[in-house]
């Protein structure tokens, strides 16, 4: 369980920087409707956006380590802490102090992850969910990302920013369950790695996820899609990891409050994180 807690905070900052410069990239380019098939034809030949990719690739090798030894409902939470290792990367990279705002979001954000993960005690289930399992969790996540995405074409700047946001999140949260599936059943055989379909669906949803993304980052301020992200994917991943993996949390007794007011302090350090951002605007979240 340690290896899994100290590879995912490595995907979490990995991803961070990653962000960073995607956002960035995605910026510079036009805006043209609400979900641009095109945009990241554009993006992959910007230098920036290609950069990005170096520590998203490492990210992604931490989060398959995370997720081979740890459950979806410890590493998912884990990493809504690039959030706030997002707030000292740009500070580092703007060479300038951490400002007083930002410095609260960091510590009221870890405050309340901490406490989430030690009051929920999330703990293994199963390593392959069945075929049914899995088909619940394809009809949910079509439902919400289409339903994200039809409701997008008909919102405003900062709405669509925001459907956008959920759309992402949810996806990457799948992906990050496809990714647990596959890691478990690596061995080594880049053959079997190859034949397995797990491993097909996991490219298609985390490639549909990096498109959704990059659109979400054009519109309205960031704040908008990046709390919606923030938040929707270790949600995603949580629910996932409880439903399709029986993975378990503890809410019985005091650690329920507890956990209740985890969350609370988690959701209020992104808010402030992101209303910093929205104002200056630094990316912060993945991919």
């Amino acid at each position: 369980m340690t290896l899994a807690v100290l590879a995912a905070l490595v995907a979490a900052f990995a991803f961070a920087l990653s962000t960073t410069l995607h956002q960035r990239a995605a910026k510079q380019q036009q805006r043209r409707r609400a979900l641009d098939l095109r945009l990241l034809s554009r993006l992959v030949r910007t230098r920036l956006w290609q950069l990005g990719w170096i520590p998203d690739v490492v990210g992604v090798g931490a989060h398959a380590v995370a997720l081979r030894y740890g459950p979806l409902t410890l590493v998912q939470p884990l990493l809504a802490s690039g959030l706030f290792m997002a707030i000292l990367i740009e500070a580092g990279w703007r060479r300038q102090p951490v400002h007083r705002r930002d410095l609260a979001a960091t510590l009221v954000g870890t405050a309340g992850l901490v406490t989430f993960l030690a009051a929920a005690d999330p703990r293994a289930g199963v390593t392959e969910p069945g075929a049914s399992a899995w088909g619940w969790v394809a009809a949910g996540t079509v439902a919400v990302v289409a339903g994200c995405l039809a409701a997008a074409r008909r919102a405003g700047d900062a709405a669509r920013g925001t459907l956008l946001g959920i759309a992402a999140g949810v996806l990457y949260g799948v992906s990050a369950a496809l990714l647990k599936a596959v890691a478990a059943r690596w061995h080594g055989d880049p053959v079997a790695l190859a034949l397995d379909p797990r491993s097909w669906a996991l490219v298609v949803v985390a490639l549909l996820g990096v498109q959704v993304n990059q659109a979400a980052f054009q519109h309205g301020r960031l704040a908008a899609p990046l709390v919606a992200l923030t938040l929707t994917e270790p949600v995603t991943g949580v629910l996932v990891g409880a439903t399709a993996f029986r993975e378990t949390l503890s809410l019985t007794g005091v650690r329920l409050p507890l956990v209740v007011g985890a969350v609370v302090a988690l959701v209020v350090g992104v808010r402030l994180g992101v209303s910093r951002a929205a104002r200056d605007p630094a990316p912060a979240r993945r991919r």
